[in-house]
């Protein structure tokens, strides 16, 4: 079986260590070279995996392996534009953290590049791959809840600032120094920014787009980081279905630089729940139940490990089959686009204290 040759750039996004073992152990894929964006993510890297190359630049690496096929950007958001040009004029594959960009000018740049280039672009929504909420999206498409009427769903996690610190400057994440408003003195670029996967899991549950939104910024927990913490949203699907999202990092953390069990001070780092209503039943899903907790080291309190990898090979696979099969993913620029006007709307809301209407 020929293996698919893949790359990393940056280390700086949060999921980069979800995929070491992936990267390392799954068949499909061989492992070419990465680059890293500082000596801070290089130095965790060196220490963390043996044996694969380790460049200064994105283009030195690619330079240095012609043989790259396909790279997972694992970036702050605002060095996608940047690296996605990179690709597309050399035919690389690129497998995308979940923002690709908040500018709709930029969006539209990476979708004419991948057009035009031809390679396969996939954006990782993870959650999709989840078991549960596979289990969940077959429930919902049959008829044992009847006719949806409401959807409720939380992300709330910690925040991984103290880990990935250009998650809290608004020019990386947002991609630009904007005032959040609705009372907040705080910029663009933080919780919203980390957790698009409930905006994206309303729209294909219900099948249908979003019709208006309204939404709230609440103090922050974190008086000392720049960027919005925790916010609440509401609203009503084109198909009459009303929803309410909570996109929070309402969990707090020790300020670790490099995260590990013991991250958490509550025991779970992450809340990915659903409340789904129909006409004929209802549904509670707990996306991320299935853990271990203990009570000990390092910080003598009640921790948790996930058991929730499986996410990581199904959206492998996916990568893998669209890029041999010439595919268009699931989660592609034009699908994703949609969800990225909700966020922007989100802000929208926050910032006038009126709802929005698309």
């Amino acid at each position: 079986m020929k293996r698919l040759k893949m790359a990393m750039m940056s280390m700086t996004h949060g999921h980069t260590r979800k995929y070491y073992d992936v990267l390392r152990n799954n068949p499909k894929l061989e492992w070419i070279a990465v680059s890293t964006a500082n000596e801070s993510v290089k130095e965790i890297f060196l220490n963390s995996v043996e044996g694969i190359p380790c460049y200064d630049s994105d283009e030195a690496m690619l330079d240095a392996h012609p043989e790259i096929e396909a790279v997972v950007l694992a970036s702050e958001n605002s060095e996608h534009l940047r690296q996605v040009r990179l690709c597309a004029e050399r035919g690389i594959n690129v497998l995308s953290m979940k923002i690709p960009t908040f500018d709709m000018d930029e969006y539209a740049e990476m979708e004419r590049l991948v057009s035009e280039s031809g390679i396969t672009y996939q954006i990782e929504l993870e959650l999709h791959y989840n078991p549960v909420v596979m289990r969940a999206k077959e429930i919902v498409s049959g008829d044992s809840l009847g006719r949806l009427d409401s959807f409720s769903a939380t992300n709330i996690t910690l925040s991984p600032v103290w880990a990935f610190p250009w998650q809290g400057v608004p020019e990386l994440s947002f991609g630009k120094r904007v005032p959040v408003g609705g009372g907040s003195e705080k910029f663009r670029g933080g919780a919203l920014c980390d957790h698009p996967h409930i905006f994206d899991l309303v729209r294909e549950m219900t099948g249908s787009e979003f019709d208006l939104i309204f939404a709230k910024v609440a103090p922050n927990m974190r008086e000392d980081i720049e960027v919005e913490d925790m916010l609440a949203v509401v609203g009503r699907m084109k198909n009459g279905v009303i929803f309410s999202l909570d996109p929070s990092w309402s969990r707090l953390e020790h300020r670790l630089k490099v995260p590990a069990p013991g991250w958490e001070r509550f025991p779970k780092r992450m809340e990915v729940n659903l409340a789904i209503h129909g006409t004929e039943g209802s549904m509670l899903v707990d996306c991320f139940g299935p853990n271990t907790y203990h009570n000990g080291e390092p910080t003598s309190s009640y921790t948790v490990q996930y058991t929730y990898f499986d996410e990581w090979i199904g959206l492998i696979d996916e990568f893998v089959a669209n890029i041999e099969e010439k595919r268009t993913p699931k989660i592609n620029l034009g699908w994703h686009k949609n969800t990225i006007k909700a966020m922007l709307a989100v802000y929208e809301s926050i910032s006038s204290g009126k709802p929005v209407r698309f």
